[in-house]
């Protein structure tokens, strides 16, 4: 019973009837953001909000029957239980901070699509090299924000006044957002030489710094789509090798 159940809701048409619900429950609630559109069709968008919750409460519950402790064996599972009792929190239907965390259903879709579950997965494998390359940032700009409030914090106070606001003005710089005519050029009139921090600061965290994270992403994702094209090779193969154990089981009836 409980491996049958089990079976059901591994099969495709059950996991795709799920993300519909959720895609479905996103717009719902993003139906709930527009004064108008609750206005005209309130109840009804709230009903139907309350029959998607109720379905994926009936699927968290299915899952517990069929699976039982091992359930939570799975970080996913972990992951869709939490996202689901969130909704149940009392008070989640009057507190507006709850009721916009509702919106965390729609992150169900990476549980239940195969594919980006093996992204985010792949994306969690580039953690610790990311870390690495976190802690090498933190250390650039802790240096230049020392060296920024010292040299141009009693001048510009506003964007180098302190090492927090120094700080932050270098993350702007280093995302290039207005950098140039906002900051280094207003600072160039009082220190003409500034470019000679400005330019090689911009260098070393948006083209060094950045690419090496962007690289260590994109080798992870890699990594994850090398690891699913042997999955799929190796059911396949698996799926010849039954065919063949078939065919052979037949041959020998046959010689008999």
């Amino acid at each position: 019973m409980r491996q049958t159940l089990a079976d059901w809701l591994d099969k495709p048409i059950v996991r795709n009837a799920i993300l519909g619900v959720i895609l479905f429950n996103a717009i719902l609630l993003g139906l709930e953001t527009s004064e108008r559109a609750m206005a005209q069709a309130g109840p009804l968008i709230r009903a139907l909000d309350l029959a998607c919750l109720t379905i994926f409460v009936a699927e968290i519950a299915a899952k517990l029957v069929a699976h039982r402790l091992r359930f939570f064996r799975s970080g996913w599972n972990i992951f869709d239980f939490l996202i689901v009792g969130i909704s149940l929190v009392p008070g989640a239907q009057t507190l507006s901070v709850l009721r916009a965390l509702r919106i965390l259903r729609l992150l169900r879709v990476i549980s239940v699509a195969p594919r980006l579950r093996r992204v985010v997965e792949g994306f969690i494998t580039a953690l610790p090299g990311m870390a690495s390359v976190f802690l090498l940032m933190a250390l650039i700009f802790y240096i230049g924000a020392v060296m920024a409030t010292k040299l141009f914090g009693t001048s510009f106070p506003d964007w180098f006044g302190t090492l927090g606001q120094s700080a932050y003005s270098l993350f702007q710089i280093m995302t290039l957002e207005s950098w140039s005519m906002g900051i280094v050029r207003p600072v160039m009139e009082t220190y003409p030489y500034a470019w000679a921090f400005f330019v090689p600061f911009i260098m070393v965290t948006t083209f060094a710094v950045v690419n090496l994270l962007v690289g260590l992403i994109v080798n992870s994702m890699q990594d994850a789509h090398n690891v699913e094209e042997a999955e799929a090779t190796e059911t396949y193969r698996d799926e010849v090798l039954k065919r063949l154990e078939a065919i052979e089981r037949r041959l020998d009836r046959q010689d008999r």
